[in-house]
């Protein structure tokens, strides 16, 4: 039930001069280990300029130049700076002019990292739509561009086909999700445990995937449990089974299962059932049939058991 994925979609990050070195090779990393578990698309790192001398002072050259077309799928990112006055460069006047005659909010996608939003901001694309900055430039971005719902406090948001995300270290938890949407959330948790990131969410928060709860731990055989589940949200998992899987008693199981995630198991499988009764709902079944391919025995046990997980808290 997640996103199509499109062989032939392409990202490009643009670079800005004075790129914020992590806000760029955060999800970049992110992006490349996507790639090597079999996410397709092609990236592209490209630049005004043949040469980009980042926040740290370390010189990239040999950029791509900016793509004369995009096609429909395709991802733009733009990563912060180090000083929000490089936004008024001649360089940077031409990654607005890229975003105003090339990108096409209809058709493309875009997503800032930290201060990256300001760029969207001059190009007219936060008018009228959610979005955040790092906590310390929500209030200049109000200012700067009084026509955008600039939301304060949040890791990320999102609005249609734009995302943009707060500070540094949030370029992981947004392009994360980007891949949790377009390539299932299972490739997502692979490649955050691969780098060892802590998924960050907030309850204000709809945007974040609820695949990735109960995930902030480094037990491996949690991990696997939860994977088992995840690979078939819809089944009956019993206690015996997932016991046999991790190598542990269905009573230790339980008990370290609740320590780590937050949330017992069962809790765990009905929480995953729920989003899968969202998607079939979104996909156009009837409240009957989507408890049914979620793995519930009735719409009557679905609602039940929404009374029921109501304040379940997860870690």
């Amino acid at each position: 039930m997640t996103g199509t994925p499109i062989t032939t979609r392409a990202i490009y990050m643009i670079l800005p001069p004075s790129v914020l070195l992590l806000d760029m090779a955060g999800p970049l990393e992110v992006l490349r280990i996507a790639q090597r578990l079999g996410a397709a698309f092609s990236l592209h790192v490209v630049a005004p300029a043949s040469d980009v001398t980042t926040s740290l002072g370390i010189r990239l050259v040999d950029l791509e130049p900016l793509p004369g077309k995009l096609n429909a799928g395709d991802l733009i990112i733009i990563p912060g700076v180090l000083d929000e006055a490089v936004y008024q460069a001649k360089v940077c006047r031409e990654i607005v002019k890229f975003l105003k005659t090339v990108f096409d909010p209809a058709q493309h996608q875009i997503m800032s990292i930290c201060s990256g939003a300001f760029l969207l901001g001059q190009a007219g694309l936060l008018n009228g739509r959610a979005c955040t900055t790092h906590h310390v430039l929500t209030t200049e971005l109000s200012a700067q561009f009084p026509l955008a719902q600039v939301v304060c406090d949040r890791v990320f948001v999102e609005d249609g086909r734009l995302l943009t995300s707060a500070g540094i270290t949030a370029g992981l938890d947004v392009t994360l999700y980007w891949l949790a949407q377009h390539y299932g959330a299972p490739l997502a948790q692979n490649i955050a445990r691969h780098m060892n990131i802590y998924f960050r969410r907030s309850p204000k928060d709809p945007a974040l995937s609820p695949w990735l709860v109960g995930r902030n731990h480094v037990h491996a055989a949690i991990h696997k449990v939860q994977d088992r589940i995840s690979a078939d949200a819809s089944a009956a998992h019993t206690m015996d089974d997932l016991a046999q899987i991790a190598y542990l008693s269905p009573r230790h199981l339980s008990r370290i299962f609740k320590e780590h995630t937050g949330m017992t198991v069962h809790d765990y499988q009905i929480t995953l059932k729920h989003v899968l009764f969202e998607q079939w709902r979104t996909a156009g079944y009837a409240q009957e049939k989507a408890a049914l391919a979620a793995g519930f025995s009735s719409a009557q046990a679905w609602r039940r058991s929404s009374r029921k997980l109501d304040g379940v808290a997860v870690a």
